[in-house]
């Protein structure tokens, strides 16, 4: 069974920092590319971050800079470092996978998503 599971989400004054993780099982880990994506209220889902086998990155142009996206294979755990945090990052943020799309942020393009968790900045 594939399981994605996202921790480390909280409430943060704007300019703090916080570190999401994604904990996975039930699948090749290494045979697939790995993403970010948030979802704010009355908004669609919006890729924010993705990583390929090479550890090769892309990011959306809004938190280029501020976020940093990794994973350890050893460990099946993707990560991402968000520093410098703004009010319009407040979002449930959710990790995917995708076998076929390695670098795209468009949630269409991803198989498997965990239930994600809540990231809510001040100001």
């Amino acid at each position: 069974q594939v399981r994605l599971t996202e921790s480390g989400g909280g409430s943060m004054d704007s300019g703090g920092s916080l570190r999401l993780s994604c904990a996975t099982s039930g699948y090749t880990y290494s045979s697939y590319c790995m993403g970010w994506f948030r979802q704010a209220p009355g908004k669609e889902r919006e890729g924010v971050a993705t990583i390929d086998s090479r550890r090769s990155t892309f990011y959306t142009d809004s938190v280029k800079g501020r976020f940093t996206i990794s994973q350890d294979n050893s460990k099946r755990t993707l990560y991402l470092q968000m520093d410098s945090l703004k009010p319009e990052d407040t979002a449930t943020y959710y990790c995917a996978a995708t076998r076929w799309y390695c670098g795209g942020l468009f949630p269409s393009q991803y198989s498997y998503w965990g239930q994600g968790t809540q990231v809510t900045v001040s100001s």
